[in-house]
């Protein structure tokens, strides 16, 4: 396969993937390491790609990438952590849901809970959890962002802050290696950090390709998180991190 077919082909897999590295890269095109890493290079020249050690990344940016185009992003890894993020959801209880695809991964692994009392500012959650007739729903007010479905703004976040929720399913567009939350838009992280505030305990469900982007918005510490649900094993720092900080760590296999 030529260059010029291959370059489309990796900023596919860099979309689909959050990243790429130069072994898979060569392993999928039958090509050396050092063809790979000429055709990142020239990826990065263009801004299309940010080389990163040992691959690649999408370039970081003040801008999220598309909601379908994050709906095709690991798609089995959203499951895994979606599922065993609702086994730790008891039935009989409040709680809120916030924007995301992971999130609605999770409302879609509640369809058999019980007697819950669910709270969203996500429009896709609340239509996911219509099938749960066991399911109180409650949409909070806000500015509908069309792209994905969220509510948004000072009347989310003042909505939230009535309640008082026994768990909370958040999501974040980046995790930063220092374990900060991050955001791209600043009235989803005042929603955010509402929903924190007003829950008894909070559950991060973030996927290993949030480990390779950045965000300009910072939410929370994932010190401010009591569990924290991903597919991937996160770096010895951060694991210990999060251990020194009791965060529970729950690594999500497929």
């Amino acid at each position: 396969m030529s260059q010029t077919f291959r370059h489309p082909e990796i900023l596919e897999i860099a979309r689909r993937e959050g990243k790429v590295t130069v072994d898979d890269l060569a392993d999928r095109f039958g090509v050396t390491l050092q063809t790979i890493r000429r055709d990142l290079t020239d990826l990065a020249d263009a801004g299309r790609l940010e080389r990163v050690h040992g691959g690649a990344i999408l370039p970081s940016g003040t801008t999220n990438i598309g909601y379908e185009e994050r709906r095709a992003i690991n798609p089995s890894g959203k499951t895994a952590i979606a599922r065993a993020c609702a086994q730790m959801i008891p039935n009989d209880i409040s709680l809120f849901l916030n924007i995301g695809t992971s999130t609605e991964a999770v409302a879609r692994e509640l369809l058999h809970h019980t007697n819950l009392m669910v709270v969203t500012n996500n429009m896709n959650v609340a239509n996911i959890l219509v099938a749960n007739r066991d399911c109180e729903i409650i949409v909070t007010g806000g500015q509908l962002r069309r792209a994905d479905g969220g509510l948004v703004g000072n009347l989310a976040a003042d909505t939230i802050r009535q309640f008082k929720f026994d768990m909370a399913v958040i999501g974040c567009s980046a995790l930063d290696p220092d374990g900060d939350l991050l955001d791209y838009d600043i009235q989803e992280v005042s929603v955010s950090r509402a929903i924190l505030s007003q829950s008894r305990k909070s559950l991060l469900v973030a996927d290993h390709t949030k480990f390779a982007r950045s965000a300009p918005a910072k939410i929370a510490s994932l010190s401010e998180v009591d569990m924290f649900f991903t597919d991937l094993p996160l770096t010895t720092r951060l694991e210990t991190a999060c251990r020194d900080w009791g965060t529970d760590l729950v690594i999500c296999d497929e």
